[in-house]
């Protein structure tokens, strides 16, 4: 009677146990999903939304950020995509709401691929392919939208990833620190051994179904920079125009 008495004894004392232990890792699951869905949300207001307002834009970049309904409800939905496994290294996965058909496209770009530089944030002869949508590999000069130092509009996507683990040899990372970049900053393209030298003008942050910065205007040559943020995040893409200012 005593050994019965004594093993029930041990294997309520062991169910107790197990119960502390499935309800401590669905307390730390639940903590992890929080954070996960609000760290978009939680970097924006403590690291770049101060680092945009402090600057003087043309653009409507809000100096305050106030949580609603349809923040948290965008916030909730870029968990989903990522759980649902949207592979952000594709371009076109970035707007998909957008058909690149309805481009205007001229012709087959001159040239398969060019370089990019961006001498303020470290970055030098970044490779962009003007042919696949590969941002593991490279920068994008996306699909029907101008080369630089044609007239138009040249957009070229390049992946993002938390600032300190910025490296601008690493396609995955090289637009990390793009967000520091300021009003009159200068970026160069070398495309056929000819280095055209662009100067923003101007800095937005969009949705991912505001397409407008695939427009193109031929009537000067346009570099259109386009990253998501804030870093290490799908949430919102960063947009940072220039205009060629000389060859």
């Amino acid at each position: 009677m005593s050994k019965y008495y004594l093993k029930e004894k041990r294997n309520k004392k062991e169910l107790k146990t197990i119960l502390k232990v499935v309800s401590l890792g669905i307390l730390i699951a639940g903590f992890a999903i929080t954070s996960y869905i609000f760290f978009p949300l939680i970097s924006w207001q403590i690291y770049f939304a101060p680092v945009f307002a402090s600057q003087v834009l043309t653009a409507p970049i809000p100096q305050n950020s106030v949580v609603n309904s349809s923040m948290v409800q965008s916030l909730i939905s870029q968990a989903g995509n990522m759980i649902t496994g949207v592979d952000y290294t594709n371009a076109q996965n970035w707007f998909p709401n957008y058909n690149s058909g309805s481009l205007n496209q001229k012709s087959v770009p001159k040239v398969s691929s060019y370089t990019l530089s961006i001498p303020i944030l470290g970055i030098q002869n970044a490779s962009v392919s003007t042919l696949d949508n590969n941002l593991k590999e490279h920068l994008v000069n996306y699909e029907g939208t101008a080369v630089p130092g044609d007239n138009g509009n040249s957009v070229i996507f390049g992946h993002s990833t938390l600032p300190q683990l910025f490296n601008p040899k690493d396609y995955t990372t090289i637009f990390a620190t793009l967000y520091k970049l300021k009003l009159g900053d200068k970026i160069y393209a070398t495309v056929n051994g000819v280095t055209y030298a662009y100067q923003i003008h101007n800095i937005t942050v969009v949705d991912p179904n505001d397409t407008s910065i695939f427009s193109q205007n031929y009537g000067n040559s346009h570099l259109t920079l386009v990253t998501c943020t804030p870093p290490g995040t799908t949430w919102k893409r960063l947009i940072i125009k220039a205009n060629l200012e000389s060859i």
